[in-house]
């Protein structure tokens, strides 16, 4: 059984209202997904873990797997026009969200593209009221001035190249809000560091797990 559908993903056209992007309904399969959700880790604090810091179930290894494969790396370059050759890769796990987050921002400069997986049921009253749907934003001021919304349900692909205008954010939900944030980094200084620190901060999780 496939995970993803990358038929799907090569087929999809490159949105470019507000700012370029593929937004993809089901790339991970309506078959495959009850197994992928199922395999993920309870997580009760908030933040990003990265990925080789949890205990993934064999579906959502395979989930992530495609997400990090060539196959999904080419696409995504063709898709964009972008030599995505050699970059570097950050993967994190979100289960919660908080108070504090949906707050209007763009990427940080060392992202060049963001890969946002939504792995949550799609029936939640919470997503009706358009809490914790993330809204692609026409400027870094006005959460209501958005060319596209985004329920973060049932195996929906978000990909973007980021830049100084692809603002983004989502009206406050608190509670369980699984996300898959993928990253291809730049080469540079910042990126490094950040990547040290997730590579850090997934060797700390593992020791205080085995403690």
């Amino acid at each position: 059984m496939d995970v993803a559908n990358f038929r799907a993903l090569r087929a999809a056209a490159v949105s470019t209202e507000p700012f370029s992007h593929i937004l993809l309904e089901h790339f991970i399969t309506p078959d495959a997904l009850p197994a992928v959700v199922a395999d993920l880790p309870p997580m009760k604090g908030r933040g990003s873990f990265p990925i080789r810091a949890l205990k993934l179930g064999p579906a959502a290894k395979a989930a992530i797997a495609a997400l990090e494969g060539e196959e999904f790396r080419v696409i995504v370059a063709e898709k964009f026009g972008l030599d995505l050759q050699g970059a570097p890769l950050m993967t994190t796990l979100r289960g919660n969200s908080g108070a504090q987050d949906g707050q209007i921002h763009t990427d940080s400069s060392a992202k060049r593209v963001t890969i946002l997986l939504y792995l949550n049921p799609g029936n939640g009253v919470a997503w009706a009221r358009h809490e914790g749907c993330l809204r692609l934003l026409r400027d870094g001021q006005n959460l209501d001035n958005y060319a596209k919304e985004v329920p973060p349900v049932d195996g929906t692909l978000l990909v973007f190249p980021n830049g100084p205008s692809t603002w983004h954010g989502h009206k406050q939900f608190i509670g369980q809000r699984y996300v898959v944030q993928m990253n291809y980094m730049t080469t540079s200084t910042k990126a490094k560091a950040e990547m040290r620190r997730h590579h850090l901060s997934a060797f700390i999780k593992r020791v205080t797990r085995a403690a």
